[in-house]
């Protein structure tokens, strides 16, 4: 799938929130339990509770920056195809990748779909979590970030945005022992 330059869509009120930059911040420290959420899981049609999973396995929270269902990311649209091929790996170590995006139900069950997801796609259309997280926003979305949770549900890994360095690469976070 190409990246489309088709821009309908683009200018909604999300991006009207999310248009003037804000950095990212590292305030969830190393070791600390991160927050709860609660967000429809898209691929699966179920509703997470990233609670759920402390105590029962490690978690991959990987943010990633859609701007509508057929606008990614020139960053984050090879990340998202790179994790999806690598779920299993991810899986196999006991690991859940959950994806999640700013882009409202109806866009995400879009790019389900068309990216064949196989990760569940959780989608926060308020920003409320990437806020929550501190993952930053420029230019009409959130940017992306991922956070490596051990069994506990604390905070082991975090890589936040750059221009230099935009997503920690798939070998990157398979090589963490949780």
């Amino acid at each position: 799938m190409a990246i489309s330059t088709d821009f309908r869509g683009l200018f909604n009120e999300r991006f009207g929130r999310n248009f003037l930059p804000i950095p990212a911040h590292d305030k969830l420290l190393l070791g600390f339990l991160t927050p709860d959420f609660q967000l429809p899981d898209i691929t699966n049609g179920k509703v997470v509770k990233l609670s759920t999973y402390r105590n029962q396995q490690p978690v991959l929270l990987a943010f990633t920056r859609i701007f509508t269902e057929k606008q990614y990311c020139p960053f984050c649209f090879p990340h998202i195809k790179a994790l999806n091929e690598n779920y299993e790996q991810f899986t196999s170590r006991g690991i859940e990748v959950l994806m999640i995006t700013s882009t409202d139900e109806r866009q995400s069950q879009i790019v389900v779909k068309d990216l064949g997801l196989k990760m569940p796609l959780l989608s926060d259309s308020s920003c409320r979590v990437f806020r929550t997280y501190q993952t930053g926003q420029a230019l009409g979305a959130p940017l992306p970030a991922q956070f490596l949770l051990d069994i506990e549900g604390r905070l082991r890994y975090r890589h936040l945005f750059s221009f230099l360095d935009h997503n920690a690469s798939v070998e990157k976070l398979l090589e963490f022992e949780l």
